[in-house]
């Protein structure tokens, strides 16, 4: 079912419990107001009833005949609000005891009438005339306690009724919005984690059934994306493969094809002037060939460390102290080139890292600074903690002659160089690879003139992403 109509329904089945209470609310008010109008009728006809008690106790007393033609004109009016309202009362008290009412009434008027017609010598009427008046009080007044009883109970039970049937409409609200929330939610959060694998490069799919509403509907179509990028990956995989093969392999049969011209070269002269060679010249022939060789020697164990890189050993130990280390290892070489080193280390929090691979990166990024600062400068080596305190950051920066930003995206790149012969171009793309199977970040800012800053990143330990 779609969300819509699950919404639409919910808000239905609310609305129609709302209709009920109300009904219900509206009825019992329906059955109040008629009470309370039999009420105000009955306090009338009480009021009717004790006036003619009193003309009745007149006329006991000093036997004025004029007071029976009064009860009787009372009456009169009492039959008349009666008729009048017979509907209401009908409706407060029943047939039943309507007619009870009425009976009293004209008992009661019978007996007035047999008074009259005795000329008030008869005991026994005046007795019965008070018998039956109060008779009739009694009863008016008991109807009236009675329906006042019944207006309280209405009242009371509307209350409990409406007070209990708000809650059960509110648990019943939440409840029904809950369980649509945590469909929804459940089904956003697999999309959020399919997208953050996907993101990540990892294309998984949402397993199990998919509910036929929109959230089913995205489902279904990340999970349709996720797929579609799986196999363009795996096409994009495949032609990267083969285009760095190409790239690899240029870039070796370019290094290896220098040191053995250069070897070919020497051999020739060798051979054509060995009989007129004294021995010292042979020899220093053979000191170029031996020269040229262990320049293939470290273009193949570059090669074999960028192809094989090994596993970091990570242990926890002080960054700081590695980088005054590597500091000290190239110290020889940044006073043979007039270069200045200065140092800003802040207090770190605990980094794990391999101490051997670290150093040869930063040995590397030292050796860089120095030749990009020939004849001499500035090299300035930096720690810090990032603000939100999950990296801390090295900065190793120089005051050579820069690189140019065309070359920025490259530099990362095997057998990329911009020292001519000088490089193999291997040492950055090896750094990287270190630096990557460290959880890290390595990249470069420069401007041509005034110098090229590095800036690693490595997690803290304990606070790495999950």
């Amino acid at each position: 079912m779609k969300i819509e109509r699950k919404i639409i329904l919910s808000n239905a089945v609310n609305l129609g419990l709302i209709l009920l209470i109300g009904v219900f609310a509206l009825q019992n008010l329906n059955r109040v107001l008629t009470k309370l109008r039999f009420v105000e009728i009955a306090d009338d006809l009480n009021a009717s009833f004790l006036e003619m008690r009193l003309s009745e106790k007149n006329y006991i007393l000093f036997h004025d005949e004029a007071t029976l033609t009064d009860m009787q004109a009372q009456i009169s009016r009492t039959r008349q609000t009666i008729d009048s309202a017979r509907q209401d009362i009908v409706r407060a008290v029943g047939e039943d005891n309507l007619s009870m009412l009425i009976g009293q009434i004209e008992k009661y008027s019978n007996t007035i009438h047999d008074v009259q017609a005795s000329g008030g010598q008869d005991v026994a009427l005046k007795l019965r005339l008070r018998m039956h008046g109060k008779e009739l009080k009694e009863f008016s007044e008991s109807l009236v306690r009675i329906e006042r009883a019944r207006v309280n109970d209405i009242i009371a039970s509307s209350k409990r009724v409406l007070f209990y049937s708000f809650w059960v409409l509110f648990l019943l609200a939440i409840l029904v919005s809950h369980f649509i929330s945590q469909r929804i939610l459940l089904s956003l959060r697999a999309i959020e984690r399919l997208t953050r694998s996907i993101a990540e490069g990892k294309f998984h799919r949402i397993e199990g059934p998919v509910d036929d509403d929109e959230v089913g509907s995205v489902t279904t179509a990340i999970n349709s994306m996720s797929d579609e990028l799986k196999s363009r990956e795996e096409e994009l995989i495949q032609s990267k493969k083969l285009a760095s093969l190409g790239i690899l392999t240029a870039g070796v049969a370019h290094e290896l094809t220098n040191p053995l011209n250069n070897i070919s070269m020497i051999a020739q002269n060798y051979l054509e002037l060995y009989d007129n060679l004294d021995r010292e010249k042979r020899l220093e022939f053979m000191q170029q060939v031996d020269d040229e060789t262990k320049r293939i020697g470290e273009i193949v164990r570059n090669l074999l460390d960028f192809s094989r890189p090994k596993d970091a050993d990570l242990q926890s130990a002080d960054i700081n102290e590695t980088i005054r280390k590597a500091l000290q290892i190239m110290q020889n070489s940044l006073h043979l080139a007039n270069i200045d080193s200065k140092l800003s280390l802040d207090p770190l929090p605990p980094v794990r890292f391999d101490v051997h691979q670290i150093l040869q990166v930063l040995v590397n990024l030292i050796l860089n600074a120095t030749q990009a600062m020939q004849p001499g400068g500035t090299l300035s080596i930096t720690t810090t903690v990032a603000k939100d305190g999950k990296t801390v950051r090295i900065y190793v920066r120089d005051t050579g002659s820069g690189i140019p930003p065309e070359f920025i995206p490259h530099i990362f790149d095997p057998f990329f160089s911009t020292k001519g012969v000088g490089g193999t171009g291997l040492g950055l793309s090896v750094s990287y690879g270190i630096i990557k199977n460290h959880g890290g970040a390595i990249r470069a800012e420069s401007t041509v003139g005034r110098g090229t800053t590095f800036i690693i990143e490595l997690p803290v330990y304990g606070k790495e992403e999950t």
